[in-house]
């Protein structure tokens, strides 16, 4: 189950720092947390995640919360080259760049049971709409369960 976006108009520095978060986690997760996200490629990237659970769903007929997030690749794209005149007459290089992002899911059948799949939280079995605050909330409070945890 892939979706891809070719041709994004924003650096694919820019758009790996959204991409990563979201790797590895279940689908309804990445979700909640790319609208609460404050990057500009998360739009993007979330309008490109329902189109791969859409695939999933025509082609496989597997359910949103069967899903994860197995691979966000961003390539480059093509370099859009302008130019800026500048002083003396002079022509500086402005260089636009673009990205090309493909995700892949796979659904959690495929995948071996780990100790992290075991215990699933309250945030990612739950249906993706959901206010921002009350989402910004959940997501603060697995993180602090989670360093809980790791202190122990």
């Amino acid at each position: 189950m892939k979706a891809i976006l070719r041709s994004y108009r924003q650096a694919p520095r820019k758009v790996r720092l959204v991409a990563n978060l979201i790797k590895g986690k279940t689908v309804p997760r990445a979700l909640v947390e790319l609208d609460v996200l404050p990057k500009r490629a998360s739009g993007p990237m979330k309008k490109l995640l329902m189109s791969a659970v859409a695939n999933a769903k025509e082609n496989d007929g597997i359910a949103l919360v069967d899903l994860f997030v197995k691979e966000v690749r961003v390539d480059q794209g093509t370099i859009l080259k302008r130019s800026m005149p500048k002083s003396h007459g002079t022509a500086h290089p402005i260089h636009k760049h673009t990205s090309h992002i493909m995700i892949e899911l796979i659904a959690s059948a495929d995948i071996a049971p780990s100790k992290k799949m075991a215990k699933k939280t309250e945030l990612e079995v739950e249906a993706p709409k959901v206010s921002k605050k009350t989402a910004l909330a959940k997501v603060k409070a697995v993180a602090k369960v989670k360093a809980a945890k790791k202190t122990k």
